[in-house]
């Protein structure tokens, strides 16, 4: 991995989990890990039920779009990490796959995303601590 390890989140619309996943990891690591996230199928917007859970813990997406998968994002990243998209995401060698099993949460109201919210946040501190950990002086 390079100084600053690069993440992809990937998810079927791009819409719920790797927003949040994205958003979350921007906010915890700052500038210390690069952040992408797509796709395989995304959606028209972000999940209004998403962007309430995030906007209750102060992170606002709602000015994110879903974006597509692309190769050049996978060969860009150092860790890609998959939320439900089975067979959707190119492997190359050289690549850390990780594989989050988490709920979807398209049409679920924000009482439903909430925990899915606080478990992503579970992982990518995981994560941080693993790729990004904090350099003390």
């Amino acid at each position: 991995m390079a100084d600053k390890p690069s993440v992809l989140f990937v998810c079927v619309h791009n819409a719920g989990r790797s927003q949040m996943a994205a958003a979350w990891l921007t906010h915890l690591a700052g500038d210390r890990v690069e952040v992408r996230s797509a796709g395989s199928d995304p959606g028209s917007a972000v999940n209004p039920a998403a962007v309430e859970a995030m906007a209750e813990v102060g992170i606002d997406i709602s000015g994110e779009t879903p974006k597509v998968l692309t190769v050049d994002a996978v060969k860009e990243s150092d860790v890609c990490i998959t939320m439900g998209c089975g067979d959707a995401c190119p492997v190359f060698p050289g690549k850390r796959y990780l594989d989050w099993k988490l709920e979807d949460p398209a049409g679920q109201g924000v009482e439903a995303v909430r925990p899915i919210r606080d478990e992503i946040r579970t992982l990518v501190e995981g994560l941080i601590a693993e790729i990004a950990p904090e350099r003390t002086a």
